[in-house]
């Protein structure tokens, strides 16, 4: 006879398939499909359980799903549960399977959104519908957030939802989302990385301008040459290690499990400690600037008189204005750099009742393990979360194998997560969500 835990567990396995059927591909620009379907679809699973969730639509077709869970205790603020609906694209031709299949092979569903982050989503709607179903009412208000338009910096997901319905975050102030609870092997021990900090994002455009003409002629304002000579600087740059409390703290605490030194010029043999998830935490340890696109002229014989590139900036805490200033001096004279997006770092103590009760969950599932805080190199929306008082935390857990290589899957191809692992995370989040 299947228990309740365990109709839960297949619930999330159920639900993650289904969403990832469901194209949320994210092109930026307004350019997306399905989250309007995807949001329904949540909502229809929140009424089989007799929940009311509302969506909110920022713009036609980009839709939020919120919904609001009361607690026992009305002296405790909510705590906000939230995921995003979309995903980045997929080139189907890349793909041993069909990148919205969502087919289960090797005890692993496969899919677009099963790493990033439909797991995550599924679990909150499963555990959700489990407390529903048994009658069980959390200690605090849980409000359940599913925000579109993550994948193109929010202005039609969280960033639209905090400043336009505020009032749905009422009274709360901590959050839980992605990018954390993961597990990774360090030196034959099992650690749980749970994200206690984000780089800031500056998403910035270079524009090089100069004299059209003919291509055969000598030209010494040539725009290509400039953005050309820009990108090459900016992209080539060694940015220097610097260390937060953080990473400070992560690395301390791997030297610990690993016996190793932690020699802050040469944090190299900790990373590789760390195996596949060295990728994440090393781009901590420094400031990040990437190209990333490249536009210039539309004719062989012809000199362009604008050529443009786009850059992908990522600052640690505190270090976001000198970074600017370091690339513009890059970037050179007579090449423009302008913002297109920008999101302030975060960094949170990896301490608290809230910190006291994740670690509990996951020990509770796995004793023997560790639990260790990381920064997250990327950004979520607990940024947008940041701007009206929120502190969020990623905690979206997952007990994996060893040999997974799951951070190199984050919009990465064959993206895959364990069926084992993702039953595993809704054990956790049930745990959490109800008692907390």
């Amino acid at each position: 006879m299947t228990t309740a835990i365990e109709r839960m567990e297949n619930d999330a396995i159920e639900i993650c398939r289904g969403l990832i059927r469901i194209d949320t591909t994210n092109f930026g620009g307004n350019k997306g499909a399905g989250e309007l379907e995807a949001a329904r679809y949540v909502v229809g699973l929140f009424e089989d359980v007799g929940l009311d969730a509302q969506i909110y639509e920022s713009a036609p077709g980009r839709a939020n799903v919120v919904l609001r869970i009361p607690g026992t205790d009305k002296s405790l603020p909510p705590l906000i549960v939230h995921g995003h609906l979309d995903v980045v694209p997929a080139i189907a031709e890349d793909w041993s399977v069909d990148p919205f299949g969502a087919e289960i092979i090797d005890g692993m569903i496969w899919g677009r959104g099963a790493v990033d982050m439909k797991n995550m989503d599924a679990m909150i709607i499963a555990v959700i519908r489990h407390l529903r179903r048994e009658n069980l009412s959390p200690r605090r208000d849980l409000i359940i957030a599913f925000f579109a338009d993550e994948e193109a910096g929010g202005d039609y997901g969280a960033g639209w939802m905090v400043e336009n319905h505020p009032e749905v975050f009422a009274g709360a102030e901590e959050a839980i989302s992605e990018v954390g609870g993961f597990s990774v092997d360090i030196n034959g021990r099992r650690a749980y990385m749970l994200q206690t900090a984000e780089k800031g994002i500056a998403w910035l455009k270079l524009t090089a301008r100069g004299m059209a003409g003919h291509g055969s002629q000598i030209n010494n304002n040539n725009a290509v040459t400039a953005l050309a000579g820009a990108v090459h600087r900016i992209g080539e740059h060694q940015w220097p290690l610097s260390y937060t409390k953080t990473t400070q703290s992560l690395l301390e605490q791997v030297a610990e499990l690993t016996d190793l030194e932690f020699d802050q010029q040469n944090p190299q043999p900790l990373l590789e400690a760390m195996g596949n998830v060295s990728r994440f935490v090393g781009a901590t340890l420094q400031n990040t600037a990437n190209p990333s696109a490249l536009q210039a002229g539309y004719k062989h014989n012809v000199i362009p008189g604008q050529a443009e590139a786009l850059i992908d900036c990522r600052t640690l805490p505190d270090e976001h204005e000198v970074t600017l200033e370091k690339l513009r001096e890059l970037a050179g004279e007579g090449v423009e750099l302008s913002m297109v997006h920008e999101q302030d770092s975060l960094e949170v103590p990896f301490a608290g009742a809230l910190v006291d009760r994740m670690v509990k969950s996951l020990l509770d599932e796995d004793p023997e393990a560790i639990v260790l805080p990381y920064m997250l190199s990327g950004g979520t929306d607990n940024k947008w979360l940041a701007t009206i008082g929120i502190t969020g935390y990623g905690f979206a857990p997952l007990q994996l194998p060893a040999e997974l290589d799951f951070t190199g899957m984050f919009h990465g191809v064959d993206e895959r997560v364990p069926v084992d692992a993702i039953k595993f995370g809704a054990r956790v989040l049930e745990n959490l969500m109800r008692s907390y």
